[in-house]
């Protein structure tokens, strides 16, 4: 008889006592990472303390505890990369991990302790921090490519500048007789032959004057011999 009420009572505790669940979170390095947690606050009193550990939960209290707080403050914190950012009197409990590393992977426990015999909250973590994914495209390549409409005409997207030599007046005719390769470089050769054309005739000026005035003296002392036969 003592046995079966040994048996119920135990039965009892385990159906109504605390609350198990488990989660999985997965984070990269150098990410802050947020394990969440929350219990049902209904009014003051029923705020109440909580810690987390680095470990499955044990039968009481955090394993290895990294954070505890009375329901109000954080009281313990094992590092300043552990820290509770909710609020704590709205019963927002979530742990986040700052900066996180692959060491910060593993289990982690969040025990809110209810009052009353197995009445705490327990939710296990299971934490999992990957390395940061690398993108295998350049960041620095960009392609950019240049079409048309067919049937339309559109230029290169490099401009090639030719530069052509002065021509003077003499080789002026066996530049003139050179095919063009564009526009621009048959008005540079147009342009040119018409300089040479121009100068041409003010370079011969000079010695057409001095046949002239030969001529003309000539022609005076001619007129003067007659003029001195006939007298």
């Amino acid at each position: 008889m003592l046995s079966y009420i040994c048996l119920n009572w135990a039965l009892l505790v385990l159906l109504t006592g605390s609350t198990v669940s488990q989660l999985i979170v997965v984070g990269e390095v150098g990410q802050n990472i947020t394990v969440p947690c929350r219990y049902t606050v209904r009014n003051r009193d029923s705020i109440t303390s909580m810690c987390w550990g680095r470990d499955r939960c044990p039968n009481s209290k955090c394993s290895q505890p990294i954070i505890w707080t009375d329901g109000w403050r954080v009281t313990k914190q094992h590092s300043s990369r552990y820290q509770l950012k909710g609020d704590l009197q709205k019963g927002d409990v979530s742990l986040t991990i700052v900066d996180a590393r692959e060491a910060d992977s593993g289990n982690y426990c969040c025990r809110v302790e209810i009052p009353g015999l197995f009445n705490d909250q327990l939710i296990n973590h299971k934490v999992v921090v990957k390395k940061a994914r690398i993108s295998t495209a350049s960041p620095h390549t960009y392609t950019s490519e240049q079409t048309s409409a067919p049937g339309s005409t559109s230029e290169s997207p490099f401009t090639v500048t030719r530069t052509w030599p002065s021509v003077s007046a003499s080789e002026a005719p066996q530049t003139a007789s050179t095919p063009c390769s564009g526009p621009s470089d048959c008005l540079d050769v147009t342009a040119n032959l018409q300089n040479t054309s121009v100068l041409l005739p003010s370079q011969q000026n000079p010695e057409n004057g001095l046949y002239i005035g030969i001529g003309l003296c000539a022609a005076l002392l001619l007129i003067l011999i007659l003029a001195l036969l006939l007298t």
